[in-house]
């Protein structure tokens, strides 16, 4: 019989719903245990799926020894304790963005990883969505030149998406770390590290929440690639994650929610080319892609076939931890009105 890696997960509220029935559905995949607090998600959880373990208290899912994987999608200021403890109990652990809230936290984090010897990946979902992975491979095959002004946005009204238990109205959580790592990490993944930035915010929509709900950055990335990101969090208008990559040669419009991204391209007569006999760049190729905007089930497949082939995991926690050193700049430029230089973990 082919070896199933046996996954507990805690948290059971939208997104770790989803995490819990990719694994049920997955055949390399077992579901062994499912924790949360609030005992009315574990019955939709049973109205889901099959699991013949289910706790409100996170301690007795990593105890169990048939768990060898955690995956946590709980609020970012839980996630330290508990991937401390998960690495502690012998488990690799999936742990969903942010890696944590502060550079500290991360450290530690990356510690216990390697103090206990287990694997430790950073669920940054975008690099499993369908129209930046066609988007990034297209840019690395030269389609669109030589990069040289990324963006993209992180726009999402949390008005109406408050979180379970309104975990999201976190004075300690601020929206650029919180929801921007998201649009960041896209942009780290395909344009690489940037070194400096400069970020303003302000606090128009939801004046009631502890922090500020809207910032703009302006980045600067390796090869003198600029780059923007913009972070709302009280905006009227449909989740997106829209985003643009701009090269010598043309142009790519992707969105996580669009069925299609729009590519604008010079030089079309080469037959060789994919684009070969289309129109030239002021019409869009639109090139159809699946909507997958929280691929789990990708995340996680990766994820166990690491365990499964004794490799590493590809979203590393230095990578995690890298993503959150930028979104902290962010804040801190933000809060000073000034430039600041980006610092990197040690790796």
């Amino acid at each position: 019989m082919k070896r199933k890696v046996k996954f507990g997960a805690v948290g059971a509220s939208a997104m770790g719903l989803l995490h819990i029935q990719a694994i049920a559905r997955h055949p390399e995949m077992e579901l062994v245990a499912v924790c949360d607090k609030n005992p009315a998600r574990l019955e939709i959880v049973k109205e889901k799926v099959d699991c013949p373990n289910l706790y409100t208290d996170w301690h007795e899912l990593i105890k169990n020894p048939e768990v060898e994987a955690v995956v946590l999608c709980i609020p970012d200021g839980l996630h330290m304790e508990m991937t401390e403890e998960a690495l502690k109990a012998g488990k690799d652990v999936l742990c969903e963005k942010p890696m944590a809230l502060t550079l500290e936290e991360c450290e530690k984090m990356r510690e216990a990883e390697k103090k206990y010897g287990h694997r430790l990946m950073i669920g940054q979902i975008c690099r499993y969505t369908p129209a930046f992975i066609l988007t990034k491979k297209l840019i690395e095959q030269g389609e669109i030149g030589e990069l040289y002004f990324v963006e993209s946005e992180y726009a999402h009204d949390y008005s109406v998406a408050r979180g379970a238990d309104d975990w999201r109205v976190d004075p300690r959580r601020e929206p650029y770390i919180g929801g921007g790592c998201h649009a960041v990490d896209l942009l780290r993944w395909i344009a690489g590290d940037p070194y400096e930035i400069t970020a303003y915010s302000n606090h128009k929509c939801l004046t009631d929440w502890p922090v500020n709900d809207c910032t703009i950055s302006i980045l600067r990335f390796p090869n003198d690639v600029l780059g923007k990101v913009f972070v709302s969090i009280g905006c009227k208008r449909d989740y997106t994650m829209r985003s643009v990559f701009y090269g010598t040669k043309g142009t790519i419009i992707c969105d996580n929610k669009s069925t299609h991204i729009s590519v604008y391209k010079t030089g079309l007569k080469d037959e060789d080319s994919l684009f070969a006999g289309k129109r030239d760049y002021t019409i869009p190729i639109k090139l159809p892609v699946e909507v997958d905007n929280h691929n789990t089930y990708g995340e996680l497949e990766s994820f166990a076939q690491c365990i499964l082939k004794d490799e590493p995991v590809p979203t590393t926690s230095y990578d995690g931890e890298c993503t959150v050193a930028v979104c902290v700049a962010a804040a801190e430029s933000a809060a000073s009105n000034k430039m600041v230089r980006i610092q990197y973990p040690v790796k």
